[in-house]
């Protein structure tokens, strides 16, 4: 039998990584964030996200990949500013686009603070998609230095 050798994890396996993970840790989020509210405290954790989610998360593979491998060489704190802007204008325009296709933005902050742009989008997420850009520099530089099968 040939021995095939391990090789790297091809970009549209990572998407899927990346469809899975953002899907669970946005369920995490919910969970926590609705506990956290006093008027929707349950002890149930019940989290959630939509359907829409999966593709979304999915083009950090397309996306965010190639940002990481521009900014490497940057100081932390630019890459975490240019990380947050990144995924709220990619928040704001699935959202936008979700609205004109479906009628609906799934994940509408409307009302939910005065820094929210057209209900796609809160200015007051920056800190949070910061650390979270930071935060898949790790992931993104794990997944490419994976290997998958095996030998023998």
């Amino acid at each position: 039998m040939a021995t095939v050798p391990p090789r790297r994890i091809r970009r549209a396996e990572r998407a899927l990584v990346y469809a899975g993970l953002g899907t669970v840790t946005e369920v995490v989020f919910t969970a926590a964030a609705d506990f956290a509210r006093s008027s929707t405290r349950s002890a149930a954790l019940e989290g959630h996200t939509y359907l829409w989610m999966p593709p979304i998360y999915a083009t950090i593979a397309v996306l965010f990949e190639p940002l990481h491998d521009v900014l490497r060489s940057r100081p932390a704190s630019q890459r975490a500013a240019l990380y947050a802007a990144g995924i709220m204008a990619v928040e704001y325009g699935t959202g936008r686009l979700i609205q004109r296709l479906a009628g609906v933005i799934p994940w509408d902050y409307t009302g939910q603070g005065r820094f929210v742009v057209h209900g796609a989008t809160r200015l007051d997420y920056a800190p949070l998609w910061a650390v979270a850009g930071l935060l898949l520099e790790r992931v993104d530089d794990a997944l490419r230095a994976a290997r998958v099968g095996r030998e023998g």
